[in-house]
């Protein structure tokens, strides 16, 4: 397809399906930051209620960094794979103590902080400050597989760049990635998602039966109080699962336990 067809594509999607969320209507860059990090793996429907009790509870990020990750846990509760929530405390911990409150404004420094790799620390850079960076996602893949890879399989990102940094709008890149998002979002929901195309794509294993669900009961469980082990197993569903989900949540640094009774990180 020609690059300017294509663009005068993804203009008009993006003007047609627009979708308003409270990271757009500000773009600092712990708002993107927060709702980047919330959104990995997570829709957006169920994070924007997330997002706005958890700038009430932390509207700056010198809150979040000063806050015990035991409230930061329990704010997150519900949206799973919560290591993402310590790594999210890390980060503002690491911008206010090392960068004075500051976000850096450069890939290289920005990568340096928990739970922030290539792709997330782009989406900052696009949002936050309007840089025609290039960085991959779930959407992005399905608008550009769609327009550009339909008859090709085992797609490595490497390639994908390629394209897409021949396409980035130079001059208004933060609402070109908002189009790309929208649009992409809109062809999943029409049947035409093509991630499987990808060489890196890994099918996100259920939450029912996993380790995980057991995962998100143990925290869930210590949001109310702490509670011996003989307390969290009367809460809980007790299978083969509970002690790898248990001994993960204490090497994660999610849980603690202290003179036998288990509780949230403080």
């Amino acid at each position: 397809m020609d690059t300017s067809e294509f663009k005068e594509i993804i203009w008009q999607k993006g003007n047609e399906l627009f979708r308003p969320m409270p990271w757009r209507d500000d773009t600092r860059p712990y708002y993107v930051l927060v709702s980047e990090i919330m959104l990995q793996q997570t829709q957006v429907e169920r994070v924007i209620p997330k997002f706005e009790a958890f700038m009430v509870a932390f509207p700056t990020i010198e809150a979040l960094a000063a806050a015990p990750l035991s409230k930061v846990l329990t704010l997150w509760s519900g949206l799973g794979y919560n290591r993402r929530a310590k790594f999210l405390h890390g980060a503002a911990q690491m911008v206010v103590h090392e960068y004075g409150g500051v976000f850096p404004p450069t890939l290289e420094e920005l990568i340096k902080l928990p739970g922030v790799g290539v792709n997330t620390a782009g989406a900052i850079l696009a949002y936050s400050f309007n840089q025609p960076v290039t960085f991959i996602e779930t959407n992005v893949r399905t608008v550009y597989f769609y327009h550009f890879f339909q008859d090709q399989e085992e797609i490595p990102d490497a390639l994908l760049k390629e394209v897409v940094n021949e396409t980035v709008d130079i001059e208004h890149p933060r609402e070109w990635y908002w189009a790309l998002m929208d649009y992409g979002s809109f062809l999943k929901r029409q049947g035409a998602g093509m991630n499987s195309k990808s060489r890196h794509y890994k099918k996100q294993a259920p939450l029912k039966g996993s380790v995980r669900e057991i995962r998100g009961q143990i925290l869930k469980a210590l949001t109310h109080s702490d509670k011996s082990l003989q307390q969290l197993q009367q809460e809980v569903t007790v299978d083969e699962r509970f002690d790898q989900a248990l001994e993960g949540l204490l090497k994660d640094g999610l849980v603690n336990r202290t003179h036998g009774s288990l509780h949230l990180a403080k």
